[in-house]
């Protein structure tokens, strides 16, 4: 029988990761014809409101009920907008290990809400699930991208070669594939000990991550 994660919500103190549903799909939309997420995702542009339908109502809840992994619509606690995305993915249920994906609206950008997610799913996933490894991979001109892995105590790895088709604006508007190195980067049990420890010299955890207070329901 295919291993599946469990239905769940994950909180924090400013945050609520659920699963979505067709009251998403206008935000969804939105936030998805964004520039920098067409250019660093594999997303059809233009992105449609039958492509956010989908995506919200097939292929999220799919991922979990098929074991390949699970979606979380990121929402903001207290006014319940669609901040962002959080999709575990490629999990291997023997090796105890999946890959992680993010992206965050262009309206929430600079509030932490990525590190924020990202932590609280590590949390749950290595805590409540016992997995022992999460992965992210970053393209390599991605430096927001990457800015949330160091932050939330990612290793890297090493670098993919050649190994992800990136999108980039043309002259006349338009959008053009280019080819671009892709950086590995792990989290493990441990390194998410040792972020906390870090952080208990009385600047807290909160100040480093503003929101933190992770739990699961």
């Amino acid at each position: 029988m295919t291993s599946t994660f469990p239905d769940i919500s994950i909180s924090t103190d400013r945050l609520v990761l659920r699963p979505f549903d067709a009251s998403d799909v206008p935000a969804l939309t939105e936030m998805m014809n964004d520039e920098l997420i067409t250019a660093w995702t594999s997303v059809p542009h233009p992105y449609t409101t039958a492509d956010a339908r989908d995506w919200a109502l097939h292929t999220a809840p799919a991922e979990r009920t098929s074991g390949r992994g699970i979606v979380f619509a990121v929402t903001e606690f207290l006014t319940h907008r669609l901040v962002g995305i959080v999709h575990l993915h490629h999990t291997d249920w023997h090796t105890l290990a999946t890959e992680v994906a993010y992206v965050t609206a262009p309206w929430a950008r600079g509030e932490g809400y990525a590190c924020e997610s990202v932590l609280a799913v590590a949390q749950w996933l290595f805590r409540d699930q016992k997995f022992e490894r999460l992965e992210l991979r970053t393209a390599a001109d991605n430096t927001a991208s990457q800015q949330v892995a160091q932050k939330i105590g990612c290793i890297s790895e090493g670098v993919l070669r050649n190994a992800w088709i990136a999108r980039s604006r043309t002259e006349d508007g338009g959008w053009t594939d280019i080819r671009t190195d892709l950086i590995v980067w792990s989290l493990l049990p441990e390194d998410l000990d040792e972020v906390r420890e870090q952080h208990t010299d009385g600047t807290g955890y909160a100040t480093a991550f503003p929101g933190w207070s992770p739990g699961w329901r």
